[in-house]
């Protein structure tokens, strides 16, 4: 063979193995459907953490936007195992498209509450077709969004618990009063009066009553916080005979931690040798205590007297229309029932549970109370009267 000939072609014994590549199955008209969705979906999580992250700043926008980055690279692997078929594109489902829309006009903390409910319902766990990590990355999102959610619920959490009591103590209470004045076959200008004076007295007592429990409840925690003596008394010491490092035990602390505090306090040492047994300066002589947010006496009155109110007008607005007798008390049910639903709902949505089962079970307590009293309405008519 010359050296500008061609080496012939090896025959089939002489051929190098190559590692035989199984064919890439062709997915069904099913696993299609379900990538295309899983696909839309991811491209709307991501589009919902960009709308959040527009309206925040710092440290929360920057963890909107590695959230928005991770969905991206769940969105790339259906993706790539839709292939051919990626270019048509799918609706995602209605829970994505409403969150979208109210990211991007509201951004607040109710969107994180449902942002953290559809991370934690991935079905990536039970579906073959996503890997191990893209569950073990919904699960870590879940956790995110509820440590993000977690700012917001502490920032209503105060006004924000008394607001949801008064407005279902106002439905339920006034409820209660109007359909057992009802069942008595009182006039409907009797029923009127009633209601509007359970609304006032009760609004005024809601009011009275949270202003006086969170002004004792912020009284008992402020009686509990350390004080700043510890400083001022310090430079008076002697190191080998105080009760500077009793201080420190009655907190709590170690023994070995008290000494090492009451010596940092009197000045025996400037650094922490070991600055496991010292607090962070920013939290001095708090030791570790955390407190409740329970938001301001006057707000928290403030909201107890109207949302109690407008729980309570609820129940009297068809007697205020010119309904009177059973009709009235059919429609004020069906009114109070339809906010009962909607008040359970907010909450369960904010505590990260599920809307329907607190929406639920907030109607049957609420109804249940009010046909106590309309039984009662019943029972003694207007004979007793």
């Amino acid at each position: 063979m010359t050296p500008d000939a061609a080496p012939a072609d090896p025959s089939p014994a002489e051929s190098p193995q190559r590692p035989a590549t199984a064919p890439r199955r062709r997915p069904t008209p099913a696993q299609i459907r379900r990538w295309r969705k899983y696909l839309a979906d991811e491209r709307a999580e991501g589009a919902v953490y960009r709308e959040l992250a527009a309206r925040r700043e710092g440290e929360e926008r920057q963890i909107l936007l590695e959230l928005a980055q991770a969905e991206l690279r769940h969105e790339m692997h259906w993706h790539r195992m839709l292939g051919e078929h990626a270019h048509r594109r799918t609706r995602p489902s209605a829970k994505r498209v409403v969150l979208r829309s109210l990211a991007r006009h509201f951004g607040s903390v109710f969107v994180l509450a449902l942002a953290q409910r559809a991370e934690g319902a991935s079905p990536y766990a039970e579906d073959s077709d996503a890997t191990p990590q893209m569950a073990a990355d919904e699960l870590v999102h879940e956790e995110v969004v509820r440590g993000l959610a977690v700012r917001g619920r502490n920032r209503l959490s105060g006004n924000f618990r008394a607001a949801v009591f008064g407005a279902n103590d106002g439905l339920v209470s006034n409820l209660a009063l109007v359909m057992g004045m009802g069942a008595t076959g009182a006039s409907s200008s009797l029923v009127l009066f009633t209601g509007f004076a359970g609304l006032l007295a009760g609004a005024l007592s809601m009011g009275a009553g949270e202003y006086v429990s969170v002004r004792s409840q912020r009284e008992l925690l402020s009686a509990s916080k350390p004080t700043q003596a510890t400083l001022a008394a310090a430079p008076n010491l002697d190191l080998d005979a105080n009760e500077l490092v009793l201080v420190y035990k009655a907190r709590g602390m170690s023994q070995e931690a008290a000494e090492h505090r009451a010596a940092e306090r009197m000045g025996y040492f400037s650094c922490d040798c070991d600055p496991s047994l010292s607090l962070n300066p920013e939290k001095a002589d708090e030791d570790g205590m955390e407190h409740e947010t329970i938001g301001s006496a006057l707000g928290a009155s403030a909201a107890s007297f109207c949302f109690f109110a407008s729980g309570a007008i609820v129940p009297i607005l068809p007697y205020l229309l010119g309904l009177s007798g059973t009709p009235a008390v059919i429609v004020a049910t069906v009114l109070v029932g339809l906010a009962l639903l909607c008040t359970g709902g907010v909450v369960g949505l904010l505590s990260g549970a599920s809307p329907a089962k607190r929406a639920f079970r907030q109607l049957g307590i609420g109804l249940g109370a009010a046909a106590c009293t309309y039984g009662l309405g019943l029972l003694f008519g207007t004979t007793a009267l």
